[in-house]
């Protein structure tokens, strides 16, 4: 439900434009949102109830530009930059994911929006759980893509893949993470994208650019590898220490997954290990294996993503009679 009227104070907005030129999707609009010690770059499309859709690493808003046009036709759509990502301010401080479920909420609030359907991809994902533990009345469904839950049940067999993990060890590490995305070719930032999907010709050469050339930003790189080691090693370090399982999930949550590289589980119709340990914790969640798809859900299936995402916001309506 959305409020009406102007926004108010630090939620005030502006077009001004950054140096680099956005890149462009047919029908989306773009502003600045002035959040409490941050300016946040926003994406827009569509109208009517509301969508927040939070990227993943090491991308921004551009990694949904392929269903996009596919949800605007039935929804708002919002497509926010997180701290340190894409056109929004890098400031030194503020990765830690207290601060940044405030930045969601704080956004939602200059939008003047009670609640939304969110979408979360990997870190997005992550943060999306995290915002309908601390603010369950703010989150109507929550579609989580490749992102793993707070309540993982992890057996010994996890070790024998911790090898293959090295590259989120280098991101994570000050100093040398944000060294490797941002340094010469950026040979590193693309390894971490190319290596993890089904199918590396689903970016072109401008696509891999328009990620990539944010990272060259040595305050974007140090935000990168920040926002990271933040989301996915801290927290789940906190999630497997067992810190969440006083908490309980009532969000309405559809789990999407590929190929899982980490942890075992490649069999298509096979829940991976990785992402079980929900049961006991959660109203309403149900896990769906993408065929086809790596890691990047939304640009190597987008179809799929789309069918899967419009279904499941379909039968909340019609859970209440819409």
């Amino acid at each position: 439900m959305e409020r009406a009227g102007r926004p108010r104070g630090a939620g005030a907005t502006t077009t001004t434009p950054r140096r680099r030129p956005l890149p462009q999707v047919e029908g989306v609009r773009h502003r600045y949102v002035d959040l409490p010690g941050l300016r946040m770059h926003v994406a827009e499309a569509g109208a009517g109830e509301p969508v927040l859709l939070l990227h993943g690493f090491p991308q921004h808003w551009w990694a949904w530009r392929k269903v996009i046009p596919g949800l605007a036709a039935h929804y708002r759509v919002i497509c926010p930059d997180l701290r340190g990502a894409g056109w929004t301010d890098a400031p030194r401080d503020g990765y830690e994911s207290d601060q940044l479920v405030a930045d969601i909420v704080a956004l939602m609030d200059a939008l003047e929006v009670d609640s939304v359907r969110l979408v979360g991809h990997d870190v997005g994902g992550i943060l999306g759980f995290r915002v309908c533990l601390a603010h369950p009345d703010r989150v109507r469904q929550l579609v989580a893509v490749a992102a793993p839950h707070p309540y993982p049940r992890l057996s010994s067999r996890v070790l024998l893949h911790l090898w293959r993990m090295w590259p989120m060890f280098a991101t994570a590490t000050p100093v040398l993470g944000p060294f490797l995305l941002s340094a010469g070719r950026q040979r590193f930032p693309r390894h971490l994208m190319t290596s993890e999907t089904s199918d590396p010709g689903v970016w072109s050469e401008q696509d891999l650019d328009l990620y990539t050339s944010r990272l060259r930003d040595p305050d974007r790189a140090r935000a990168a590898a920040a926002l990271y080691r933040s989301m996915v090693m801290v927290e789940a370090r906190r999630s497997v220490a067992g810190e969440y399982r006083g908490t309980r999930l009532r969000t309405p949550t559809l789990g999407l997954y590929g190929v899982v590289l980490y942890g075992g589980g490649d069999e298509a119709h096979r829940l991976p290990e990785v992402l079980l340990g929900y049961e006991d914790y959660a109203d309403e969640f149900t896990q769906t294996h993408v065929p086809g798809a790596g890691y990047y859900i939304p640009e190597e299936q987008p179809e799929a993503f789309l069918a899967r995402v419009l279904e499941f916001f379909d039968a909340e309506h019609v859970a209440h009679g819409r």
